[in-house]
């Protein structure tokens, strides 16, 4: 089975870097109870703090768009939309190696 793996870039406001770190880390953390869910990593840039990445694996695309139905997923999205310096970028990838782990 092959991961659905996504890479999202984030760039917040200076001012609200705070905020949006402990709503994403609330999220983060709801999230990695989702079933469909292998792995969720949020990652701020060491050079530039108001930069972020989330690496987000999931059993199949289908376990990603149960993700945005989530009350933590909708609750995130509305707490850091006026956050954004920009809008935030995505990323699709399929997992290559390990071609088939038993997730």
């Amino acid at each position: 089975m092959s991961l659905h793996v996504l890479l999202i870039e984030v760039r917040v406001l200076p001012e609200s870097v705070e905020a949006f770190k402990e709503a994403t880390l609330a999220n983060a953390r709801a999230s990695r109870r989702e079933p469909g869910l292998v792995r969720f990593d949020v990652v701020q840039d060491v050079t530039d703090p108001t930069r972020f990445a989330f690496v987000e694996a999931y059993r199949g695309p289908e376990a990603h768009a149960e993700h945005r139905k989530t009350a933590h997923y909708l609750a995130w999205r509305d707490a850091v939309a006026p956050m954004m310096a920009e809008p935030r970028a995505a990323r699709t990838f399929a997992s290559v190696d390990p071609e088939d782990a038993a997730w």
